[in-house]
């Protein structure tokens, strides 16, 4: 099981390919938001990574990140936890 390390919170075992947005949500127990049901339209689910950011993106997430001209984040909801992971959620309902 990939290890997912949420800067102030914690560290929690994530089953493999779980989706990151669900994964700060329910095993790290986060208000990250999200709104577009994962379909990368929103960017509400912008997480930054410390360590292991995957080295693909979906062509989702990159069109819109492109599009909005952001850099330095990604998109959670588009990320599957494959691999041991640090985060820092900038993109919290508190």
């Amino acid at each position: 099981m990939p290890k997912l390390t949420v800067e102030g919170v914690g560290e929690f075992e994530v089953p493999s390919g779980k989706r990151l947005v669900l994964a700060l949500e329910e095993e790290a127990g986060i208000d990250q938001l999200h709104a577009c049901g994962g379909h990368a339209r929103c960017t509400t689910c912008r997480v930054e990574f410390l360590d292991g950011e995957p080295k693909s993106m979906t062509a989702a997430e990159r069109d819109v990140l492109k599009a909005r001209g952001l850099t330095g984040i990604r998109l959670s909801c588009q990320i599957l936890c494959e691999h041991d992971m640090t985060v820092r959620a900038i993109s919290r309902l508190a």
